[in-house]
């Protein structure tokens, strides 16, 4: 009997400790490893090629793939098209870099928000947050229908579709706009 009762005890440890930490979720096909940086990563997501490349163009693979930690809100390739016909490739333009830089840097938070502490400040602020980025941004956090919800300084709302990507220094939150800075 004790047996029984030690294989048991055993299978409850084993099984509790595989929900101690939900695995991250797929991101563009690609399995999302918490032992890889953000960069190398997302040049595994098929929805984030055009970030990806936005993202080399303005130098900031380094920066990336730094220490951290950074809270990166991703905008897809669906999120790219809905710019204005002919955005993405001016952006990528070699003169364009500083105006790229400022549009990715806005996309940084210099912390590891994962989505329960950005809906604890929503709350905490009464329905909206503001959202300080590394790029000079203040974007406002928002929460509706379960889904955080972030408002540029354009007025355009961005809705994160897939949250609390673990990296080894922070987090994604995969959106669905490309959030711009104030005009």
């Amino acid at each position: 009997m004790l047996g029984k009762k030690t294989a048991l005890a055993a299978a409850l440890v084993i099984t509790s400790s595989a929900f101690a930490f939900a695995a991250n979720p797929m991101v563009g096909g690609a399995a999302m490893y918490e032992s890889k940086n953000i960069v190398e990563n997302a040049v595994n997501s098929a929805d984030h090629t055009t970030l990806v490349a936005a993202v080399k163009e303005a130098g900031l693979v380094d920066t990336l793939s730094g220490e951290g930690p950074f809270t990166v809100f991703a905008p897809t390739n669906a999120a790219f098209e809905k710019l204005p016909a002919g955005t993405v490739e001016t952006l990528l333009k070699p003169e364009n870099k500083d105006q790229l830089t400022k549009i990715l840097t806005c996309h940084v938070v210099s912390a590891n928000a994962m989505s329960d502490a950005i809906n604890k400040m929503i709350a905490d602020d009464g329905g909206e947050h503001p959202v300080k980025t590394v790029g000079g941004c203040t974007f406002t956090a928002m929460e509706k229908d379960g889904k955080i919800m972030l408002k540029d300084g354009q007025g355009n709302v961005a809705t994160v579709t897939i949250a609390d990507v673990r990296q080894l220094n922070g987090v994604i939150h995969v959106i669905d706009t490309v959030l711009l800075p104030a005009s």
